[in-house]
């Protein structure tokens, strides 16, 4: 079932790509960018005494295309399609803290698909600014626990966040460019399938973003 969805993802994107370049009014940058991530769950026990904690941030990169399709000067539909790797450690309490919890660890691989506006300052010596907002659909491709396992079967398909970003852009002259920013991406919607507890799992990542635009 994801095979195909992942195929229909890659047909939509590079069809886009191509009619966008036929245009002129397309660019497109490679990008490969350092993430951190974690997990946060809504879990509480009955008692309202104790809940589901966060354990940490798990380190992971991003890397693909991003595609600017301007439609005036300043400001384009953003879209792209990358890989990346995130995930996070979540704590669940079993009793008031008399019997230890269980840790829960996710490293998840992930295709995202962006999809936003792209808002760009005029150049001044060469700089310009930017910033990003819109929503970041994604697929799961691949799921292990702490050691390595498939877990697969614990995570959803799709997971679905906002993002807001902001950066500089420096020209290299003609449509060459080079840019870094930083993104936040916030999840909104429940990411595992955790069978022992009833709760609302959500994913948040800081993505230093960097790129070649061409």
């Amino acid at each position: 079932m994801r095979k195909p969805i992942v195929v229909l993802i890659l047909l939509i994107v590079s069809g886009n790509l191509i009619i966008g370049q036929e245009r002129g009014n397309t660019r497109i940058s490679l990008v490969l960018e350092p993430v951190i991530s974690w997990m946060k769950s809504d879990y509480v026990l009955p008692d309202k005494r104790f809940g589901a904690t966060s354990k940490g941030v798990l380190p992971g990169y991003n890397f693909g295309i991003k595609i600017d399709h301007f439609f005036s000067e300043n400001y384009a539909f953003a879209t792209g399609l990358t890989v990346n790797t995130a995930g996070g450690k979540i704590f669940y309490p079993l009793t008031d803290g008399f019997i230890p919890g269980v840790n829960y660890t996710y490293r998840l691989k992930h295709i995202e698909i962006p999809l936003g506006l792209r808002l760009r300052s005029d150049d001044f010596h060469r700089i310009n600014i930017y910033g990003r907002f819109g929503l970041s659909p994604q697929f799961n491709i691949k799921a292990s626990d702490r050691d390595g396992n498939t877990i697969r079967d614990e995570v959803k398909f799709f997971d679905l966040s906002y993002h807001l970003g902001a950066g500089v852009e420096y020209s290299l002259g003609g449509r060459n460019a080079l840019m870094i920013g930083l993104i936040f991406n916030n999840g909104f919607v429940d990411i595992t399938k955790n069978r022992d507890f009833e709760d609302k799992a959500i994913m948040n990542r800081f993505t230093l973003e960097f790129g070649f635009i061409f």
